[in-house]
């Protein structure tokens, strides 16, 4: 998607262009998704065979373009690619690539691969498996590479000279792909056994060699993933249209390493397309657990697998260690949310099994005196603190007498009535101070108004909790600070709708 100066603000991808690109231009779009699509000017589409191009299409053409809308990784690496040089007897060299991805240097380009591909890990060995000279300039006399048995050379030798040529052809068709190992292997011992057949026994030794260096670069590889890619454990939350990633690194059980990403919930910017850009510049792992599924979940457990050369699982823990931790990084992306705030809305959130952490909460209480003097309070609660100027009162319009619960259910409906007509934020939770009784009237409001908002009560006897479609009531320690701040927020609506009860009484008696 381009804007009207031509430039690319945003690169997806889709089984069905059509229903995609319809998608975005959908009412109820989020924010963000909406800025995105003011500034499209343009859209162009490349087609690719299948999936696993279009995800690779799509992360190459993010770290070529950087569009605004796109997550990006803070570390922008790149894939790696390798290049044959183009000499007289060829070179196996890292490709090295300008800011607007075009190669450097002459020659064949294999790849992309990535740092959790055998082929980069193993760039050395390669070059001795196949007797790849690495002199930069080539000398008249044979070097100590020669005397290592790590080159023929052909800077000196014609035998050598005529072989070179063979080691390169062979070299390209293992960096085409593991299957085209397996067929190499498979044909070098087949080579082997007729050379020694026909009795030329210094052939089937340097094709013996050859197969011993393989063995030797395999063996490496699975080494290489024993001793550094255990499991790397990835937690995501939500909040604000922008989409927070924490990772643990476990290496042999141990917490080696953490990480924090972000990226704005546009177009589908998803979880799936961040484990495809992360893997695309750091080692992958055998297992890799999540605290939700991503999409295209098979699909990415097969390109990992591919690109690693083991089977790479994604798993979502249910129970044991494992969910400990993800449950761990949860907590710390929920503490990333409250932005440093009281430690008790994460409680909250436990606790009360909210679906998110409370940030903003919205307390309802009614100020009786006699049957004349009536009226109801909100105090509303930003970050665990008092947000005063959010405050409001009301005037009990519909309901007469010492009716509580019907007082509650009104104020409520008029409450989240107006912020619905108006678009304004909903709060995270709503806290109303009594029992059961007050709850269910205030859940009754909210149904007729089609809203799902998280809402408890407190009654102030024994400090119990009453939450929805639960029978017994939640009793929280009272040193803990999630109970802490319900008192808060209870007494505050209490003391503001005191006040206010109390100023119209004097104002009344005049």
């Amino acid at each position: 998607m381009k804007d009207d100066e031509k430039k690319i603000i945003y690169i997806g991808k889709a089984k069905n262009l059509k229903n995609r690109v319809r998608s975005y231009f959908n009412k109820n779009q989020n924010y963000k998704t909406q800025k995105l699509v003011e500034n499209i000017a343009d859209i162009e589409f490349v087609l690719t065979d299948n999936e696993s191009e279009a995800f690779l299409l799509e992360s190459n053409m993010i770290k070529k373009y950087r569009p605004r809308f796109n997550i990006e990784l803070k570390d922008q690496q790149r894939y790696t690619y390798l290049r044959i040089s183009d000499e007289k007897y060829p070179r196996l060299l890292v490709a090295r690539r300008t800011r607007d991805g075009k190669f450097l240097g002459k020659g064949k380009i294999f790849g992309p691969f990535t740092q959790g591909s055998s082929k980069l890990l193993t760039i050395g060995a390669l070059r001795k498996a196949f007797q790849i000279r690495i002199c930069k300039t080539l000398p008249k006399k044979v070097c100590l590479e020669y005397h290592l048995g790590n080159c023929e050379g052909p800077c000196e030798f014609k035998d050598a000279q005529e072989r070179y040529s063979k080691h390169v052809k062979s070299l390209e068709d293992v960096l085409k792909g593991k299957n085209q190992t397996k067929i190499f292997t498979k044909k070098l011992e087949e080579e082997m056994q007729q050379a020694a057949d026909l009795q030329q026994f210094e052939r089937a030794k340097d094709i013996r060699d050859t197969l011993i260096r393989l063995d030797s670069l395999q063996t490496k590889q699975k080494m290489e993933y024993v001793k550094n890619s255990d499991e790397e454990y990835f937690g995501i939350g939500e909040q604000n249209q922008t989409a927070t990633v924490m990772n643990f690194r476990m290496i042999n059980g141990v917490i080696r390493d953490s990480d924090k990403f972000f990226f704005d919930l546009v177009g589908d910017n998803s979880f799936s397309n961040f484990l495809f850009q992360y893997y695309s510049t750091h080692k992958i792992p055998k297992f890799i657990l999540v605290n939700q599924l991503p999409e295209n979940k098979e699909l990415l457990e097969s390109l990992f697998s591919e690109q690693t050369g083991f089977d790479v699982e994604i798993i979502c823990p249910k129970r044991g260690k494992r969910k400990e931790i993800i449950d761990l990084i949860l907590k710390n992306i929920d503490l990333i949310h409250t932005k440093g705030g009281d430690p008790g809305l994460i409680e909250l959130k436990e606790i009360l099994k909210l679906p998110q952490v409370p940030n903003i909460i919205e307390c309802f209480d009614i100020s009786n005196h006699g049957e004349d003097f009536a009226v109801g309070s909100m105090a509303r609660f930003v970050d665990g603190k008092p947000n005063k100027s959010g405050y409001r009162k009301f005037k009990i319009k519909t309901v007469s007498g010492r009716d509580d619960f019907a007082m509650i259910g009104e104020i409520i409906k008029r409450r989240y009535y107006k912020l619905l007509e108006e678009e304004l934020e909903m709060p995270d939770l709503i806290l109303i101070d009594g029992g059961k009784g007050q709850l269910k009237s205030a859940l009754n409001s909210l149904h007729s108004l089609g809203l799902k908002i998280p809402c408890v009560s407190l009654a102030k006897e024994n400090e119990e909790v009453f939450v929805p479609d639960q029978k017994h009531s939640i009793v929280i320690s009272r040193e803990k600070p999630s109970l802490k701040i319900l008192q808060h927020a209870r007494d505050e609506t209490h003391r503001f709708g005191v006040a206010y009860n109390r100023n119209i009484r004097k104002h009344l008696i005049k």
